[in-house]
């Protein structure tokens, strides 16, 4: 996929950059800015409810990231 800001020529570069990376190595990226989302999804979290404590953000976020149902199936009402 070509990004509209992009040169074709960086892009055909970043795709050879890619599929000569190590499967370990693409996975540790694929993690890393995984983690970095839920930081900052819980950083948001954390500006609306700053009365939360840490386990209650984490219990918001897995809400949020879960939904309603499949977070109650999983955790049942641990919050209020």
């Amino acid at each position: 996929m070509i990004s509209r800001d992009t040169s074709r020529e960086c892009d055909a570069l970043v795709t050879q950059l890619y599929r000569n990376m190590a499967t370990a190595k693409k996975a540790r990226l694929l993690f890393d800015a995984m983690c970095k989302g839920q930081q900052l999804a819980m950083a948001g979290l954390r500006q609306l409810h700053p009365e939360a404590d840490e386990q209650q953000i984490w219990h918001l976020w897995a809400k949020q990231h879960l939904g309603d149902e499949l977070y109650e199936e999983v955790y049942g009402d641990r919050i209020k």
